[in-house]
């Protein structure tokens, strides 16, 4: 694994850094990813903001499945690279430059991400116009992300000092929030849809396998919404201990099979991307139950229990991305009512950047890894 610090980058530039007087460098460090292996921290130039877009200085990031599929792989999915791309689309931090047209935070307003872009498909094979309900963007085929590769140009994300995004992106926090915590919104906005995909969970028992970063966010989510009994699966002991501290009932290995299929809960998330973890999620599902499917399984055909799903009159849901849920997410963590804390493990400086992406990686011994974009002391 090759990672690099440099000053100056060879990526294209469009234009220069703000006018005089904003404060601000005309470049700062990011983290791109190259191709498979390649990992650099690099100098890039801050392009001039268009008059929506707002220049963040950017704090904390998460670092997401994605971002360690486009390092270890190249590709995350069908999305490959072909041309370095600066990764991370889940950041907290602080508004320096305020949107010339005057949407969006004032500067110094500390603030959270919502990194999609929907948009309704281009007419290609890749990204058909097709139909998608009005009220559902993250559906659109011509989404976009931030830090994806799914189109080219790619989209550029947003680990770097500092960013230039669009107003609309931009929720502000409140001053009880931590930009610290304020990292996992975008996450845990991604277990709020997918809790909310099950419908009403009051009262009901849930199970949830795969207790990862958005496994364990579920769990937290799922207790807040007041469901009577959460029972968290996961290969390794700490992702159980997360999930437990975050609200889980009751905790299973996943390899015991037979005692998660006992469980028959009312309501399964299914985050962990796998058709093993798809099995367990059936298998445990009580008759005329819910599965929400919020882990990504890698493309092409997968095998299915479908015929339990059938006899058992299942309800199969995907979950995919989020919409308005962020700004639940901040309510519900301003006034206290939802507990994600213990979810963040690690988080290091920037300067260490390929520990913390080989830290990440090792779901056995990390939860959410957390880079740190502000300067350190010396």
């Amino acid at each position: 694994m090759e990672v690099s610090a440099v000053t100056g980058s060879a990526r294209e530039t469009h234009g220069t850094a703000p006018a005089a007087g904003t404060a601000l460098p005309v470049s700062g460090p990011a983290v791109l990813a190259y191709a498979a292996g390649d990992l650099r921290i690099e100098d890039v130039p801050l392009a001039v903001p268009g008059p929506d877009e707002a220049v963040v200085e950017v704090a904390y990031g998460g670092i997401c499945g994605s971002d360690l599929h486009y390092w270890l792989h190249g590709a995350a999915g069908e999305s490959i690279l072909k041309a370095p791309m600066v990764l991370g689309h889940e950041i907290s931090g602080v508004v320096v430059v305020a949107a010339a047209d005057g949407t969006g935070p004032a500067a110094g307003t500390p603030v959270a991400v919502h990194p999609a872009t929907p948009g309704p498909g281009d007419g290609t094979v890749r990204y058909p116009a097709v139909r998608y309900p009005a009220g559902r963007p993250n559906l659109s085929p011509g989404c976009t992300y931030l830090g994806s590769a799914a189109q080219f140009p790619h989209t550029d994300g947003a680990f770097a000092r500092y960013v230039n995004l669009p107003a609309r992106m931009l929720r502000a926090l409140p001053e009880t929030l931590d930009l610290r915590t304020a990292a996992l919104i975008e996450p845990a906005s991604v277990a709020w849809h997918a809790v909310a995909r099950a419908g009403d969970v009051a009262g009901k028992s849930a199970l949830v396998i795969g207790s990862g970063p958005i496994g364990a966010l579920c769990v937290a989510v799922l207790k807040r919404a007041g469901a009577a009994r959460i029972t968290a699966v996961d290969m390794h002991p700490m992702p159980l201990e997360i999930a437990t501290a975050v609200g889980a009932d009751a905790v299973l290995q996943a390899p015991d099979a037979d005692t998660i299929a006992a469980v028959q809960a009312d309501i399964v998330i299914e985050s962990s991307g796998s058709h093993h973890g798809l099995a367990s999620a059936i298998r445990g599902a009580a008759r005329g139950g819910t599965v929400v499917m919020v882990g990504l399984l890698p493309t092409g055909p997968q095998p299915v229990l479908i015929s339990l799903a059938i006899t058992r009159e299942l309800d199969l849901k995907g979950s995919f991305r989020f919409n308005d849920e962020i700004d639940d997410v901040i309510t519900a963590l301003a006034d206290g009512t939802l507990h994600i804390g213990p979810v963040i493990t690690h988080d290091y400086p920037l300067s260490q950047g390929l520990d913390a992406f080989t830290t990440a990686k090792n779901s056995a011994q990390s939860g959410k890894v957390l880079l740190n974009f502000k300067p350190q002391e010396q």
